[in-house]
């Protein structure tokens, strides 16, 4: 395989890996990236030199691989990790951006023993059943993907995970660059100010909307002068401006728009946990200060996070909730949960029986409102596919009308 990029942590995985992938598509680059979860489509997870993978191509390669296992236990995730890798060693490319599905020591994605590097987004609680309950004890699942002569770049971490993760860096003889003591990027004036020990970059906003996502570039801008990526300032600049990451902050055009009184505005937003709504609710306070809405959330969750948690950002804030039941996954919470974890933030909700039902009783309101789909990936991919969202360019392997 090419040269690979190993990126683990909570939050920002996949907004790093989209900005890193532009930034290297612009120098002129080929890339792999794995990713998770889809949206729409699986295809979406693998990208093979820049396109998505084909339907008959990745039933290929699953079935070659279900052909090697013989029948012997598997998870999902291992055995579509295991086609992705048998295809990026098919198909010559320049990089890989390889994303954990979970965790990291034991993720199924971490066989690679040697990666160019290795990026750690923030570290928060998610996934506890499996990776712990603190954010220290999840920091050394994290951590399992370093790699002993392999540099690293560290989000901005909390004390308890920054300190777990400098510790395993240290054992392997790895010093990583952490973003806020090694290098930072902020919004100034509107424009991404970067800056580190080789000096300070002024560059256009990400195309990915919410402060959050200045330091996922500024964390994707670490890597490429770290790791010595061939992508120069106005590559940086060109990625910035063209990077596309579906369903972060994503405002949302079509049929579904159309169902809410003029004026309305509806936006789609993958965040799933306490970390992710905190970045969430900043991001729609600053649209909120431009233009004045009131703010209904129609939220799907899994049942290994907790609603209540997710919905305290939103406190004072959203003035009502609908709680959905995310069709087709057993592991979804029920839309009552949800309500539940709504009221404890004192935001007044309901059940909703659909994406649809829940729609037409915001649109009975009868005033413009903002409108926020968010809780879960798996609820933004029904959304997209309910709205009949066209696939932006960077989607152009994919051969449906929409995804």
């Amino acid at each position: 395989m090419p040269p690979v990029i190993h990126v683990a942590g909570t939050n920002g995985k996949g907004s790093t890996v989209a900005f890193l992938r532009a930034f290297l598509e612009a120098s002129g680059k080929t890339v792999h990236v794995l990713t998770s979860p889809h949206l729409v489509r699986f295809n979406e997870r693998i990208r093979l030199a820049g396109k998505l993978v084909s339907s008959r191509r990745l039933n290929q390669a699953l079935e070659a691989c279900e052909a090697a296992n013989g029948g012997a236990p598997i998870t999902f995730f291992e055995i579509t990790t295991a086609a992705a890798f048998k295809l990026f060693a098919e198909v010559k490319a320049d990089y890989l951006l390889l994303e954990t599905g979970m965790g990291g020591t034991y993720d199924a994605s971490n066989v690679v023993k040697n990666p160019l590097g290795v990026v750690i987004t923030p570290v928060d609680l998610d996934h506890q059943a499996f990776l712990g309950n603190t954010i220290g004890e999840i920091a050394v699942s994290k951590a399992g993907i370093l790699k002993r002569g392999a540099k690293a770049v560290f989000g901005r971490q909390r004390d308890e995970g920054r300190n777990v993760l400098a510790r395993s860096a240290a054992r392997l003889g790895i010093t990583p660059l952490i973003l806020g003591e090694d290098f930072d990027g902020r919004n100034e004036d509107g424009r991404l100010v970067y800056q580190d020990n080789d000096g300070l970059l002024d560059l256009p906003p990400p195309a990915l909307l919410g402060p959050h996502q200045f330091e996922n570039a500024a964390l994707a801008i670490a890597a490429v002068r770290h790791f010595d990526l061939p992508v120069s300032d106005a590559d940086i600049a060109k990625g910035l401006r063209t990077v596309n990451w579906p369903a972060r902050l994503m405002r949302l055009e079509g049929t579904l728009p159309s169902l809410l009184p003029a004026g309305s505005e509806i936006w789609l937003d993958g965040g799933h946990n306490a970390h992710g709504a905190a970045a969430l609710s900043l991001a729609l306070r600053e649209i909120d200060a431009r233009h004045r809405l009131p703010l209904v959330m129609i939220v799907g969750m899994m049942n290994t996070r907790k609603p209540a948690d997710f919905f305290a950002p939103f406190a004072g804030m959203a003035e009502q909730a609908f709680g959905l039941t995310i069709p087709g996954e057993p592991n979804a919470h029920p839309g009552s949960a949800i309500v539940a974890g709504a009221s404890a933030a004192v935001i007044a909700a309901e059940e909703s029986k659909s994406i649809l039902n829940a729609l037409a009783a915001v649109a009975a309101r009868g005033k413009p409102v903002r409108v926020v789909f968010c809780g879960s990936l798996y609820l933004a991919g029904h959304v997209l596919h309910q709205n009949g969202t066209p696939r932006p360019k960077s989607f152009s392997g994919c051969s449906e009308t929409s995804w």
